[in-house]
C-alpha cells in the first residue's frame, strides 16, 4: 500500500504538467514539502493570470459605456448602465454552475475551457464596437456573454483551494483573488491607454472621433482625438490565446477531487453545457426585468434575484443526468449547513462590494461630476450643462480596484495569523463609517454647481471602501477554509461567491435608479446599512462568547 502511495506521489510529481494527479495530500508535511508545494504554487501561478483575464473581460462594460458616452453612441445614460449591469448578472449566475465544475470536471480541464471560452466575448465585442448604429441588443448580448469571465472566478476559487493545507488557505486563495482581480485594474488602464493607439493596424478597422474629452491614468484625452474603442475588446485576444495554452500543459486535475472528471471531451461537455444552462435563467430574468423595448419590465430587482439564483439551481439540479446528476447532488449538500448561509452575507459585504463599485464607479464619476448641477427658472434641479472642471472617470477609477486588489492577499495572510472573523469585524465597522460618508458627498457634489470641489473626498472614501472589502475578502476565505472540508470548501467558496457576484448587478441598478432620482446618497446609505447587519451576524456566528466556531 505504501509503496504504491509512493509511486502515485512520485508519478505526480515526475509527470506533473498537464497530468492527473491521484494521489495528493496536503496536509502530510513531508508530501507537501517533497512533491505537493511546487505543483500547488504552479497551478496557483497560471490560474491568476487567467482570472485576471476574466475579470478583464467580464468588468470592461463599466468602462466601455464611458467611451461610448465620449463617442457620441445613440444610448441614453439609463440604456448604458444596463450593460453593466447585464454583465453584472450574467457573471453572478454563471457562478452558480462555475462553483461545482472543478469536481465534475476536474481543475484543469475547466480552467483551460473556460479561459478558451474569453475569446469570443472579447473578439465579438471588438466587431460590435466598430458600428455605433448597431441596436442596443446587440451590445447587451455582447455584455451578457462577457458574463463567461466573471463565473470562472468561481471555478478558479475551487479548483485552487483543492491544492494547498488549511494552515495556507488564505495566503492561497487571497494570492489566487486578490492578483486576479487586478484583472479590473489592468482593464481599466489598459483599454483607455489601447483606444489611443491601431493596436491590430489595418486588421483592428478605423477609428471614430471623440466628441467630448475622454482620459485615462495621467490625464485628459482631447475631444476630436481618434479612437479605437473596439481594441477593448480585441486587447484580451493577445493573451487569452497563450493562457489557454498554458493552462493544458500546465495545470492538473486531481482525482481525489474529481474522481469522475472522465476524458478532456467529457469533461469540456461538462462545462459547456452546464454554462449554456445558466445563461437560461439569466437571459429569462432579465427580460422580465429590463424595461421596454429589451424586456417586459414587470420585476423588481429584489424579486428578479432571487428567481434567477431559484431557477439557475433547478436547472442544474433537474438537467443533470448520469454520473453528473450524482455530483451535483453531492455538492448541493453545503446547503444544509448554516454557515454556508452565513458566510455568503458576509462575502458578499466583501466581494460584492468590491465588484459592484468596481462596475459603477467609472459611470459615477461621469454622471456626477461631469455636469453643474444647477436649478432652472422654477427652481428645478437639472443635470445637463457640461462641467469644465470636471475629473476624468478614466483617470481616477481604477485606484479604487487597485487598491481592494492588492491588500487581499495581506487580508488572507492577516487572517491566517489572527483568525478570519476578527478582521472581518473590524472592516465591516470601518464599512459603515466609509458608505455612510461617501453617500453625504455624493448629495453635496449632485446639488452643486462646481461638484469637482467634493471629488477628493468622494474618490477618497471610495478608496477607504476598497481597501477594506479587499482585506475583508481574504479574511473571508479564510473562515471558509477553516470552517469547511476539502469536499465543500471548494462549492463553499463558489456558491458564496456566486451570490456576491450579483453586487455587480445591484450596485450599477440602485445607485443608477437613486442618480436618476436625484438621491445618490440613498443608495450608499442603504449599503452602510447592510453592512451594519452583517456586522452583527459575523459577531453572532464566530465571535460572541458561546459560538460554535470561534474566531476561524
Amino acid at each position: 500500500m505504501n509503496t504504491k502511495a509512493n509511486l502515485s506521489a512520485s508519478g505526480a510529481a515526475a509527470g506533473d504538467h498537464g497530468a492527473d494527479i491521484a494521489d495528493w495530500r496536503p496536509e502530510d508535511e513531508r508530501f507537501w514539502e517533497t512533491r505537493g508545494k511546487k505543483i500547488a504554487y504552479r497551478n496557483l501561478w497560471i490560474s491568476v493570470p487567467a482570472l485576471l483575464c476574466g475579470f478583464a473581460v467580464w468588468g470592461m462594460w463599466g468602462i466601455i459605456t464611458v467611451q461610448m458616452l465620449n463617442l457620441g453612441f445613440p444610448f441614453t445614460q439609463a440604456e448604458l448602465f444596463t450593460l453593466t449591469a447585464i454583465s453584472g448578472i450574467a457573471g453572478a449566475t454563471m457562478r452558480i454552475p462555475a462553483s461545482f465544475l472543478v469536481r465534475l470536471a476536474g481543475g484543469r480541464n475547466t480552467i483551460f475551457l473556460t479561459t478558451a471560452m474569453l475569446l469570443a466575448p472579447a473578439i465579438g465585442t471588438g466587431v460590435a464596437l466598430q458600428h455605433p448604429e448597431w441596436p442596443l441588443w446587440v451590445f447587451q448580448l455582447l455584455a451578457l456573454w462577457s458574463g463567461v469571465g466573471g463565473g470562472n472566478f468561481a471555478s478558479s476559487m475551487s479548483n485552487i483551494s483543492t491544492f494547498f493545507p488549511k494552515r495556507l488557505q488564505g495566503t492561497a486563495l487571497g494570492l489566487n483573488a486578490g492578483l486576479g482581480n487586478f484583472g479590473v485594474t489592468t482593464m481599466q488602464i489598459v483599454i483607455p491607454l489601447v483606444m489611443t493607439l491601431p493596436l491590430l493596424g489595418a486588421f483592428g478597422g478605423e477609428p471614430m472621433t471623440l466628441v467630448k474629452d475622454s482620459g485615462w491614468i495621467f490625464g485628459k484625452i482631447a475631444a476630436g482625438t481618434p479612437t479605437w474603442i473596439q481594441n477593448a475588446g480585441f486587447a484580451w485576444v493577445i493573451s487569452l490565446i497563450p493562457l489557454s495554452i498554458l493552462a493544458w500543459f500546465g495545470m492538473n486535475n486531481l482525482k481525489t477531487v474529481s474522481p469522475d472528471a472522465g476524458n478532456p471531451i467529457a469533461a469540456f461537455a461538462k462545462v459547456t453545457y452546464l454554462y449554456t444552462l445558466a445563461f437560461i435563467p439569466a437571459i429569462f430574468m432579465l427580460y422580465l426585468y429590463l424595461p421596454a423595448p429589451t424586456g417586459l419590465g414587470i420585476l423588481n430587482m429584489w424579486v428578479a434575484i432571487p428567481l434567477d439564483i431559484i431557477l439557475a439551481l433547478l436547472m442544474m439540479k433537474l438537467a443533470a443526468f448520469g454520473p453528473m446528476k450524482e455530483g451535483v447532488s453531492k455538492q448541493f449538500a453545503i446547503f444544509r449547513n448554516k454557515h454556508t448561509w452565513s458566510l455568503t452575507a458576509l462575502y458578499i459585504v466583501t466581494f460584492g462590494s468590491f465588484i459592484g463599485f468596481s462596475m459603477v464607479l467609472p459611470l459615477a464619476i461621469t454622471v456626477i461630476f461631469g455636469f453643474q448641477h444647477v436649478a432652472d427658472a422654477a427652481g428645478v434641479m437639472t443635470h445637463t450643462l457640461k462641467n469644465p472642471n470636471a475629473p476624468s472617470a478614466l483617470t481616477y477609477a481604477w485606484i479604487g480596484p487597485f487598491v481592494g486588489a492588492a491588500v487581499r492577499p495581506l487580508g488572507g495572510w492577516i487572517s491566517d495569523k489572527v483568525g478570519g472573523s476578527i478582521v472581518t469585524q473590524v472592516i465591516s465597522a470601518v464599512m459603515v463609517f466609509a458608505s455612510g460618508a461617501v453617500g453625504y458627498v455624493m448629495m453635496m457634489a449632485y446639488g452643486s454647481a462646481t461638484p469637482e470641489q467634493y471629488f477628493p473626498a468622494f474618490i477618497g472614501l471610495f478608496i477607504v471602501l476598497f481597501f477594506a472589502s479587499g482585506i475583508g475578502n481574504g479574511s473571508t476565505f479564510r473562515t471558509i477554509g477553516v470552517i469547511f472540508d476539502r469536499q465543500q470548501a471548494g462549492p463553499v467558496l463558489g456558491w458564496t461567491s456566486a451570490v456576491a457576484a450579483y453586487g455587480a448587478f445591484i450596485a450599477p441598478v440602485v445607485i443608477g435608479a437613486q442618480i436618476k432620482a436625484g438621491t445618490p446618497q440613498f443608495a450608499m446609505y442603504g449599503f452602510a446599512i447592510f453592512y451594519a447587519v452583517c456586522l452583527v451576524l459575523n459577531w453572532w456566528f464566530y465571535l460572541r462568547a458561546g459560538a460554535e466556531i470561534k474566531n476561524p
